[in-house]
């Protein structure tokens, strides 16, 4: 459980300096929607999560006690817990403990000494090292060997399991006791495919948890490593029910991109589930630096042909990044006149069309010779990242033009360009920090956007926006079906940057103690107070 713990006047002025880049905010939510057994059911699954934390440690550092033991600074501890490390994730993975080095690429889930060279060379004759779910460690003789997850971490999946199976006993929904017996078994043994499918199933259960070995944005060597984490979550039957029809309309969306019929004749599934949650529990590599605001999941390309993908909103952190960082951010960077189309609705809408949108497009390359995910290696995550930002946009301006939403498009646009400005702040390590980066280039190049030299505030142009967007949608869905790796290579190194007056208008929200992100209190003393 993460939360910052120490008081602000403790530690070191830089030590301080760096934590109150983030604001505290507490994960509740209404038990009394859950009957008696769901209550039972969450200390099992708040234990199951904390085997996911312990993990992570271990993929992202190492030795956690021995890392936090040896900062005696507290505000700095404290940051390391935040981090994971002693590594800044949204200062660029700057070091800011003394002595630790640069953070490896591939974090501690290959050797550190591992060239990309002698990986893939390895690789090619055991492709199990480039499995989702193996560590990469030196054998006996220096050679590159690969050891499965439950084996790995065996102690730790082996405890998850059977807090699962635990909390399987209590469940009232038959979806959600299937899922968390078959997730427990995926556990210990390393096939995840069937809880999947269990998992996108389910549709009445009221608790949700998202546990396991999952997204792989940890793994900046090639993004082929999946990274421990874990979601407690509580859903919104009615917001829920009114989001569902979305989902639906993805094959009319699919169509209408602006791109040659081969880059979208993929048919996205129509099973997925569109709902609203309340976060109770975050957990592993979701706790580290930046917190998510929603998930599209499972990532497993079989299963998203098969039955599409769900979308989770978190409605209760969204909220809070709504309320503490983006409206604070749109008065010092928007332009007057349009500030009142900052709005919450706006926020909630982008954020939960960006997790629709990655149902579009394509996920295997044009040629069959891999999954996009594959081609694209360390880059997939941020041009991903970036190719859902910039299609929720267009799935808003369609529904609203077919009828199906309600709002103002120009709410959509400027709370669109606002959202830049919060998430570019996560900086060069993360993949939504990347993602923004190049898409503020992108658009500021085409015009979509100006800043006025006198106030310094930005102005969307709505017209230019509409033109960016699917200037940009078009090169990002050629870039992955056409599996071009260079040609990624190249455009997120001249994209994926920090322009100096761009920089210099970060810097004004630091100085105005705009915080960057949320730490959460949560667990079972915080949920139901």
């Amino acid at each position: 459980m993460i939360q910052i713990d120490v008081d602000m006047s403790e530690g070191s002025e830089f030590g301080r300096d760096l934590l109150s880049q983030y604001t505290s905010f507490r994960l509740a939510t209404d038990l009394g929607v859950l009957s008696e057994n769901e209550c039972r059911m969450l200390p099992h699954l708040f234990a199951a999560a904390d085997e996911m934390e312990s993990i992570f440690w271990k993929q992202a550092y190492g030795d956690r006690e021995e890392l936090l033991n040896s900062i005696e600074d507290l505000a700095l501890r404290e940051y390391a817990k935040i981090n994971y490390g002693p590594w800044d994730r949204i200062g660029g993975n700057a070091p800011f403990i003394g002595g630790v080095g640069d953070k490896p690429a591939g974090a501690n889930m290959y050797p550190r000494d591992v060239s990309k060279e002698e990986f893939e060379a390895a690789a090619a004759q055991d492709p199990s090292l480039a499995g989702l779910y193996t560590m990469v460690v030196r054998d006996a003789n220096e050679s590159l060997e690969a050891i499965p997850y439950h084996e790995a971490f065996a102690d730790e999946m082996q405890r998850a399991s059977e807090e699962l199976l635990a909390a399987a006993e209590f469940a009232d929904d038959p979806g959600l006791r299937t899922y968390l017996t078959l997730r427990a078994e995926a556990l210990v043994t390393g096939e995840y495919f069937e809880s999947d499918m269990a998992w996108m199933d389910m549709k009445d259960n009221r608790i949700e948890m998202v546990v396991g070995p999952i997204e792989t944005y940890e793994d900046a060597l090639f993004g082929y490593k999946a990274a421990a984490e874990a979601f407690v979550l509580i859903k919104d039957m009615s917001w829920s029910e009114r989001l569902s029809r979305y989902a639906q309309l993805l094959p009319m969306l699919q169509e209408g991109l602006s791109v040659p019929p081969e880059y979208k004749q993929e048919t996205p599934g129509t099973d997925s589930d569109l709902n609203a949650y309340d976060a109770i529990y975050y957990a592993g590599d979701t706790n580290a630096g930046s917190k998510t605001i929603a998930i599209n999941l499972p990532n497993d390309e079989q299963v998203q042909l098969a039955k599409g993908t769900r979308r989770l909103q978190l409605k209760n952190s969204m909220q809070a990044k709504f309320d503490k960082i983006l409206v604070p951010i749109s008065e010092v960077l928007i332009a007057q006149d349009q500030r009142q189309h900052v709005t919450f609705d706006a926020f909630f809408g982008n954020t939960m069309f960006h997790e629709v949108a990655h149902g579009l497009g394509i996920k295997n390359t044009l040629d069959g010779s891999n999954t996009v995910r594959g081609a694209l290696k360390e880059h997939a995550s941020a041009l991903e990242e970036g190719k859902a930002d910039i299609l929720g946009l267009y799935m808003v301006s369609a529904l609203m033009d077919a009828g199906e939403v309600e709002g103002d498009i120009r709410d959509n646009m400027v709370t669109f360009l606002a959202g830049i400005f919060r998430s570019v702040r996560f900086g060069a390590s993360s993949a939504h920090g990347r993602a923004n980066m190049i898409r503020f280039n992108y658009f500021l190049e085409m015009g979509a956007f100006s800043r006025d030299g006198e106030t310094g505030r930005y102005s969307a142009d709505y017209d230019k926006m509409i033109d960016a967007m699917n200037a940009l949608t078009e090169k990002i869905l050629r870039f992955q079906g056409d599996g071009d790796y260079e040609g990624v290579a190249a455009f997120v190194a001249e994209y994926a940057r920090v322009p100096q007056q761009l920089q210099a208008d970060l810097d004004r929200l630091a100085a105005e103690g705009i915080p960057v992100d949320i730490v959460f209190e949560q667990g079972l003393a915080a949920v139901g107070r």
